[in-house]
């Protein structure tokens, strides 16, 4: 029982919870040689990834069978492996290069479970649930347990994928111990500590050793993942790929389909992330999404004849950061002997964020602290870290700082500071009160420059309609991201009234999955003021 509930929470928050921790410090802005909005990091353009298949070196991989086998020994995570331990699921190890520029060296393996079709299927769904560094395998077994009577699980083999370096692909990035996650080594520089010029050099070191390669932290981007996915492709025997990304996911989607459109049958990109928006930019308006959904959350708390946020809709932020900020100095019991932090507090109040079908919890923690304790905050907390009950953590989090630091633009530590500054003015629940400080980008150390570079996906020949999902109240993926992202892909857009992020597939909304079912059984469009609403 307790699986089905983290999954079906985990389908209620969107199933890509961006925790301010992997939208804020731990992402990076531009250098000074490479101004914010520039093409940093942008692919060799020498490059033919089209060819990859044809290539006499790269053959091998694209020629691989796979050897599908029960899933538990792939899980990771308690949720993993109650989920995992389901006889109808099959998982397989893909072989890739590491390093794609050399693919007679290291390898590397990449961990996908598939969720056969129910009837004749027309071949794989590729999904991804986001991040970039959740763990995707589970994704396929959500999607077939919230709508197990959708022509999707009747006509394609869902694939779940933990891409390289995340959960179950190895080698798999490690930058934490268990105990610095409890101590929130990392999540404490999102809002009352920053990185110093020595941290981010250790950052870097002890990743790499604790991860087992230095070489690894340079191939572990979007670019080298939509690579895999290629190779994954084909190797699933599928001509075209067909493909559900839910906010990351949006991003790989629309990075492979600038890779390989002439691969490309159908792309479903929901809760998408605007591909002309650099790091900073996305960051602040990320941050101002959160805080528009926190103050409609108060006001229907203040509807309440107990609310911990008082009565007035105006006064709630106000009155949120009275009842937190003493957490600084004061953490809070939250059973089991741990305690309640600041940092804890708003990272649960996030978590909680994503769904308006969440926010009687986010209500609830807040009572409870106003009372003394911290419990439903923590579970909050813990439910998006992929914290086990023994203290365990999966690799989501520094997972997602590592490939962050390939995708995003760098941040001087003036650039880093005034982001940061920025990014609390415009979330001022999130604002511990205190002093800034100089801010610096974690990943300033970083051995190698970003790969993903700004604007991606635009100006693509040859690629066929796409079906962008945007939610009007997404709190962080605003919805003029969606129609941004349709047209440089060219394709379509459907428009959904609510307050969520991600809703395709995992949230049973009839409308939605309706038509998202036809456009990628029936390759049919919907039409272009199609509109649907969460109810």
């Amino acid at each position: 029982m307790r699986t089905h509930a983290r999954v079906r929470r985990t389908a209620a928050l969107g199933a890509t919870l961006l925790l301010a921790v992997m939208l804020g410090a731990c992402t990076s802005s531009s250098s000074e040689e490479s101004p914010e909005g520039s093409a940093q990091g942008s692919p060799d353009e020498s490059s033919d990834e089209s060819s990859d298949e044809s290539s006499e070196e790269l053959r091998r991989f694209y020629g691989q069978d796979l050897t599908f086998e029960p899933c538990e020994p792939y899980a990771t995570t308690e949720a993993d492996a109650q989920v995992f331990a389901d006889e109808r699921f099959e998982c397989a190890r893909l072989e890739v290069p590491l390093d794609y520029d050399d693919p007679g060296g290291e390898t590397a393996s990449i961990a996908l479970l598939r969720v056969p079709a129910e009837g004749e299927p027309i071949g794989s769904l590729m999904t991804n649930p986001g991040g970039p560094g959740i763990p995707g395998m589970s994704f396929a077994p959500l999607i077939a347990a919230l709508a197990p009577q959708s022509p999707v699980v009747e006509r394609f083999d869902l694939i779940g994928f933990d891409p390289r370096g995340v959960g179950a692909s190895l080698p798999a990035l490690d930058c934490y111990t268990d105990a610095e996650r409890e101590a929130n080594v990392m999540s404490e520089k999102s809002y009352v500590a920053n990185w110093t010029a020595q941290e981010t050099r250790q950052l870097v070191g002890q990743c790499a050793e604790r991860s087992g390669s230095e070489d690894l932290l340079a191939h572990v981007g979007t670019r080298d993942a939509a690579r895999d996915m290629d190779v994954l492709r084909a190797v699933l025997g599928d001509d075209e790929l067909s493909y559900l990304g839910t906010s990351y996911g949006s991003r790989l989607g629309a990075v492979y389909a600038e890779m390989f459109p002439e691969n490309v049958r159908a792309l479903v990109l929901d809760g998408p992330m605007d591909p002309y928006a650099g790091t900073a930019e996305r960051r602040a308006s990320q941050f101002a999404g959160l805080q528009r959904s926190f103050e409609l959350m108060g006001a229907s708390c203040t509807e309440l004849p107990d609310c911990p946020l008082g009565s007035d809709p105006g006064a709630v932020t106000e009155r949120f950061q009275d009842l937190v900020r003493p957490l600084l100095d004061e953490p809070v019991p939250a059973g089991d002997g741990r305690v309640l932090t600041f940092t804890d507090a708003i990272d649960g109040v996030i978590t909680g964020l994503y769904s308006e079908a969440v926010w009687p919890l986010i209500i609830e923690g807040i009572r409870e602290v106003r009372d003394g304790r911290g419990d439903t905050l923590t579970g909050l907390h813990d439910g998006y870290y992929q914290r086990d009950a023994d203290g365990s953590y999966s690799n989501a989090i520094e997972a997602t700082q590592v490939i962050n630091c390939l995708d995003e633009q760098r941040h001087t530590p003036e650039q880093e500071t005034e982001l940061k500054r920025a990014m609390l003015d415009a979330a001022p629940f999130a604002d511990p009160g205190r002093p800034l400080g100089e801010a610096r980008d974690a990943c300033e150390s970083w051995p190698v420059e970003p790969t993903l570079g700004y604007p991606y996906a635009t100006g693509i020949e040859g690629l066929p309609d796409t079906l962008t999902v945007a939610v009007t109240g997404d709190p962080v993926a605003p919805y003029e991201g969606g129609p941004r992202l349709a047209e440089a892909l060219g394709g379509g857009l459907l428009t959904v009234e609510g307050e969520q992020h991600g809703v395709a597939l995992i949230s049973d909304n009839a409308c939605v999955d309706d038509i998202v079912a036809d456009y990628l059984v029936n390759l049919a469009s919907p039409p272009a003021d199609a509109r649907c609403v969460i109810e």
